[in-house]
């Protein structure tokens, strides 16, 4: 909601007060009036003087100037202004002139007028098509369960035939390597025999190649090599399936690249964390296949987007929180960040080579393939069968002859599942509390080490066991976090305790290197980087966020992040590395520009900030959040509870109707979960829709929010890409249309989201219907239009309308209260209107520049 500022009125001023006199011109006097009208209207005053400051003196906000923004971008009469010019030139007289000097020049009456192109056409599916696609996608998940049920039930008979432990472990690696085997080797085949080779080109979703197209990626994406990022055997593996890529090449990210054909990357590259190279794109209601082009000694940064269609040559380099857009390639040797990438002299790649030869790579795949044969697997398969005869309310239910009465079901499932889920949150706490500090005894801080070692094994695996979900879940949002990240590790000392000084998603690559500075409030999306790579090399250091500071969602922050104290931070911005240390500012964009720190609206819950006020407030929201704690935690043991005595069920069925009561546990649990959860949500919204809010963080309306977002949901990604997806985005209060592809968008305040028929949302994507700044909250309603697209990791904030048709480019920041008109191309963090040549018309092909082609395809061994 938009609150106007009606306590700014200036009076007794006229047009040459207003305005000024100056040289420029009538134009200019005229933009300049025009343009004080246009604000004064937004902010609900009477006049506007041409030199006074948009924040500072006028004490407006982002929220009303994109308001004023997209009222201009209606006027033809006007040019088109951005957020960003808004932030530059803070006066109507600053932004006039600006504006004067970038339009272009009046074209002259003979020259031919530019070619505008026509909007691009929104494809509307046929409901049968999109009917009979996720017809067949059912059927084909339940005859995988299926399939599954059968292989599972036959190896833990032939397993339970075995006779003393010798024989039950060698029956247990026999089967488990095995069907490790056949898990990995199954999407390869499916891959070859479905697709055969990628190729660039385009084809509808919901048709019989989307199909295709799905199960392969679904396949992909169950995949147990994904346990083996940041493994040489990763890189093995994408090879098996089709990339091009050279020796010594280090990936670190979970995105799984789908069209590997179409991937080539040379020797010795770095991909960092949480960066996409798909390969692919959803638009428009069609999936865009692409070439990805990388050459020798790449390296690409964290929270990192390469779209379909872009190559980077010889020793490039992409920092962190960048996006390389369609059509766009670096040339080799040149460093480039930003979204969409531009030149920079920052070096991105930080710490120096090591000995890292074939050999260490290829025995250190081998031992990893060794430690999982040999102990992982024969543990997994051989703990399911002594749990199944150790446990006596397993084991009695295993004997056909016994017929047990419901009442023990029900007993035997609540002391199983307290045992599980009691013992995995204690023992769990207490493991994470003591052995990464062990851990960390053996890799060192500001030392050089080689992948692919001892101390890269435990740096790995500190690394994924400190970064749990549930617990940061559990403690996030509350005063409780910050003495789980202490236990954790983070240097947290003298905490200014706000109730929510982190949010639920925090991650980090070693939890004792990381110092935040008293004060510092910090949203969802946290990702602290404190680990440096190069293709043979690794180096933990300290990363250290200022005191006082507020960090919006969504931000890597990398070592030697130059920012110090009292810094605002925007979601998605990308944390400068060069220049001096800003202090007292705000930051937005990437790359990053100054922002003010804060405005006038933000300081009305100032009374919260300290003193009596604040201890109070801070004690009742401490005592609801510890209220919110364990009615998760209930829940959540509920629904293992719930699965628990259906598998008791299923075991004493399992003689009757024998493998396939398998098969149809793993398809129940996934139907029942989702709607355990979905009813969880709406009960606690009490089915009703959300209101736009505007308070303190102090306000048990938004303590109430932050129970909501406890909620467990990640599981909804095992529906991306499935009209199933929508369906239950309805049901958890979604106002979402007919045929909507959802291959992967998260939606954050479910009911203040309005999604129009035939929208294209790709992975990554999020809709987000609030904001978090400093101690105050603030939600609205967003809007997307007919058949709008959501680009991969491209980010939608509170009170954004699109129109029909609207598309916003991959990794962009569509900022709260923009207006972004009908088939309009958005692009960019901060979003603004892309140029036409910037974007390439549906299916249509753009080649790279062949000294970066060349250059990578030559580059592979």
């Amino acid at each position: 909601m938009v609150e106007q500022s009606s306590d700014v009125h200036i009076e007794g001023t006229d047009d040459e007060t207003l305005i000024g006199r100056r040289d420029g011109g009538p134009v200019a006097v005229k933009t300049e009036t025009r343009l004080a009208d246009v604000l004064a209207d937004v902010m609900g005053v009477e006049n506007v003087p041409a030199d006074a400051h948009f924040f500072e003196a006028l004490g407006a906000n982002s929220l009303v100037m994109a308001q004023f923004c997209a009222r201009v971008r209606k006027r033809e009469d006007l040019p088109s202004p951005s957020m960003k010019d808004i932030y530059r030139y803070p006066t109507v007289r600053a932004l006039a002139e600006a504006l004067a000097q970038s339009a272009p020049a009046p074209a002259d009456a003979l020259s031919p007028a530019p070619a505008v192109l026509p909007p691009e056409p929104v494809r509307r599916a046929s409901t049968m098509s999109h009917t009979l696609c996720g017809t067949a996608q059912l059927l084909i998940f339940l005859g995988y369960s299926l399939v599954a049920g059968f292989v599972t039930a036959s190896g833990y008979e032939w397993v339970a035939t075995g006779r003393g432990v010798w024989d039950v472990y060698l029956r247990s690696l026999v089967f488990g390597g095995v069907g490790f085997v056949a898990l990995c080797a199954f999407p390869v085949v499916a891959k070859w025999v479905l697709v055969g080779r990628w190729k660039p080109g385009q084809f509808p979703v919901w048709g019989l190649a989307y199909l295709r197209f799905w199960v392969v990626k679904a396949l992909l994406h169950a995949n147990p090599m994904i346990l083996f990022i940041g493994n040489p055997l990763y890189v093995f593996y994408l090879r098996a399936l089709g990339a091009r890529i050279g020796k010594g090449v280090t990936i670190l990210t979970h995105s799984v690249p789908v069209c590997t054909d179409l991937l080539t990357i040379g020797s010795g590259t770095v991909i960092r964390k949480d960066s996409f190279f798909l390969g692919y794109r959803a638009h428009a209601g069609y999936i865009q296949t692409g070439r990805i082009s990388l050459g020798r000694d790449v390296y690409i940064g964290e929270k990192t987007i390469l779209d379909i269609d872009t190559a980077m040559g010889d020793g490039a380099q992409l920092g962190h929180s960048s996006s390389l857009h369609r059509g766009q390639s670096i040339p080799a040797g040149e460093h480039r960040h930003g979204s969409p990438a531009q030149v920079t002299d920052v070096d991105y790649l930080r710490v120096a080579p090591a000995r890292c030869g074939t050999g260490r790579r290829a025995w250190f795949g081998l031992a990893s393939l060794l430690q999982l044969f040999l102990l992982y697997i024969p543990l997994g398969v051989g703990g399911l069968y002594i749990l199944f005869n150790a446990v006596p309310a397993v084991r009695r239910r295993l004997d056909p002859k016994t017929a047990l009465p419901l009442g023990e079901l029900v007993t035997d499932a609540l002391v199983l599942s307290l045992l599980l889920f009691t013992g995995f949150v204690v023992l769990g706490l207490a493991l994470l509390c003591t052995l990464p500090r062990l851990l960390n005894l053996v890799v060192p801080p500001d030392r050089v080490f080689p992948l692919y070692g001892f101390r890269y094994a435990v740096h790995r695996a500190s690394a994924r066991m400190t970064n749990i979900k549930f617990f940061a879940w559990l403690f996030g949002d509350s005063s409780y976090i910050v003495h789980y990240l202490r236990g954790l590790g983070y240097d947290l000392s003298h905490v200014e305790q706000t109730g929510s000084n982190f949010g639920t998603e925090i991650q980090h690559e070693n939890p004792l290197l990381v110092t935040v500075g008293s004060g510092t409030m910090v949203a969802d999306g946290l990702s602290v980087i404190n680990a440096d790579y190069s293709a043979t090399s690794f180096r933990v250091s300290r990363t250290t966020i200022g005191a006082h500071n507020f960090l919006g969602n969504n931000i890597a922050y990398p070592i030697g992040g130059r920012t110090g104290e009292n810094c605002l931070l925007a979601t998605k911005v990308m944390v400068p590395l060069d220049g001096e240390v800003r202090e007292g500012v705000g930051l937005l964009g990437s790359p990053s520009f100054e922002i003010p720190r804060s405005v006038e609206r933000d300081s009305r819950f100032d009374k919260f900030r300290s003193g009596a006020e604040l201890r109070r407030s801070l004690a009742t929201k401490n005592r609801f959040n510890l209220r919110s704690m364990a009615f998760m935690l209930f829940v959540r043991w509920l629904h293992v509870f719930g699965l628990t005595m259906l598998a008791l069920a299923t075991v004493e069925l399992y003689g009757v109707l024998g493998h396939v009561v398998i098969a149809t546990y793993m398809a129940l649990t996934l139907a029942l979960s989702t709607l355990y959860y979905v009813l969880l949500e709406r009960c606690l919204t009490r089915f009703r829709r959300l209101r736009p809010m505007l308070c303190s963080i102090y306000d048990p309306a938004f303590w109430a929010q932050e129970r909501l977002w406890k909620v467990p949901d990640r599981h909804l990604n095992i529906y991306n890409g499935t009209p199933f997806k929508a369906l239950v985005w309805r049901l958890m209060g979604v106002r979402i249309g007919r045929r909507v592809f959802d291959d992967g968008c998260y939606m954050t305040d479910r009911t203040l989201a309005v999604i129009g028929d035939d929208c294209t949302l790709n992975a990554g994507s999020k809709v987000q219907c609030h904001s978090q700044e400093d101690g105050t909250f603030k939600s609205d309603i967003s809007i997307l239009g007919t058949g709008c697209t959501l680009g991969v990791a491209s980010h939608v904030h509170y009170g954004v309308t699109m129109g029909d048709g609207a598309r916003l480019a991959p990794d962009s920041f569509l900022m709260k209260g923009e207006e972004v008109p009908a088939h309009a191309r958005w692009g960019g963090n901060p979003a603004v209107e892309m140029p036409e040549e910037a974007v390439l018309p549906a299916g249509a092909g753009r080649r790279t520049p062949p000294s970066v082609d060349s250059a990578a395809t030559a580059s592979v061994n």
